[in-house]
């Protein structure tokens, strides 16, 4: 699976709250999240995104509450992958039970500029810069999680 998007850039501690803010959780529609997507921590985003583009930041991305709904409007929103340092745990299991890949480098995460243009190969774990000529190293996924992500999901996956 090779992905190709430009790169917006955030830096650490960016909460499920900030993804999402809980005004918009009386709705679990993707379209209606993903309008509202990065809103309080970039009020432009959904203006600025376009399908495939990457979602790279620092340290602890995802961390605050549990919910679903922040992987869910990242990925409504046309986002193709998030790139960061560390995720929160439990942003980054519900990031794979619907689909949407996730890759933790540091190196990535601090050379990437915003407006650069990825392309990423999630099998092999390798993110090469377009714009600076550089190639940066993420932990591939396990075979498993490539079929689930492959699948948009963990329930698509069980189906199958």
């Amino acid at each position: 699976m090779i992905l190709k998007g430009k790169a917006h850039k955030y830096s650490d501690d960016v909460n499920t709250d900030e993804i999402i803010p809980a005004r918009y959780l009386n709705t679990i529609d993707p379209g209606e999240l993903a309008k509202h997507c990065m809103e309080d921590i970039d009020k432009d985003f959904v203006k600025k995104v376009s399908s495939g583009d990457v979602i790279v930041a620092g340290k602890n991305f995802g961390c605050g509450s549990s919910r679903e709904h922040a992987p869910l409007c990242i990925k409504a929103a046309g986002v193709s992958c998030v790139i960061a340092e560390s995720f929160a745990r439990i942003f980054f299991r519900n990031s794979i039970n619907i689909g949407l890949p996730i890759l933790e480098s540091k190196e990535a995460s601090k050379k990437i500029k915003d407006g650069d243009i990825l392309e990423i190969s999630i099998k092999e774990g390798k993110i090469k810069n377009l714009t600076s000529h550089q190639t940066y190293s993420a932990n591939p996924f396990p075979d498993f999680l490539l079929k689930i992500i492959s699948s948009n999901g963990l329930l698509n996956y069980i189906k199958r």
